[in-house]
């Protein structure tokens, strides 16, 4: 099967790691760092999506706070968040990616007007299929 081809649910490497939007942004940066991850979810109590904190965000805010690791993820957080269907397939990603000019999108099932993450997929995942279709001479 040609990798554009994979769903998110075939091409998905890892779960999804969390936090919470009262969590601190020294904790996102300790679970990023242990888990060597670029980004967590943010939920809710319930686990429902509320946002996306990243590296970037995480940079943002010791570049202009000093007191940065002591401030709420949801300080620093998107909540604007590109999400998408476990039953979408790679292809449909890579063109998400580029149009939108980001770097990963969260794989949700909704749940009424809600979304529950269920797996995020970053740019290196999907390189890392392309790199496993690539046929080397």
């Amino acid at each position: 099967m040609e990798f554009k081809h994979l769903t998110v649910l075939q091409a998905k490497r890892y779960g999804v790691f969390v936090c919470k939007g009262d969590d601190s942004l020294g904790y996102a940066a300790k679970e990023m760092a242990q888990r060597d991850v670029s980004a967590l979810v943010v939920v809710d109590g319930e686990g429902l999506l509320e946002g996306i904190v990243t590296r970037t965000d995480l940079l943002r805010a010791g570049a202009l706070e000093p007191e940065w690791s002591s401030l709420p993820v949801s300080s620093a957080m998107t909540v604007d968040v590109v999400t998408i269907s476990m039953h979408e397939n790679l292809g449909v990603v890579m063109e998400l990616l580029l149009q939108e000019h980001i770097h990963r999108v969260v794989a949700v099932e909704r749940e009424g007007a809600a979304q529950r993450p269920v797996a995020l997929l970053s740019a290196a995942d999907i390189v890392f299929h392309m790199a496993r279709a690539a046929s080397v001479s």
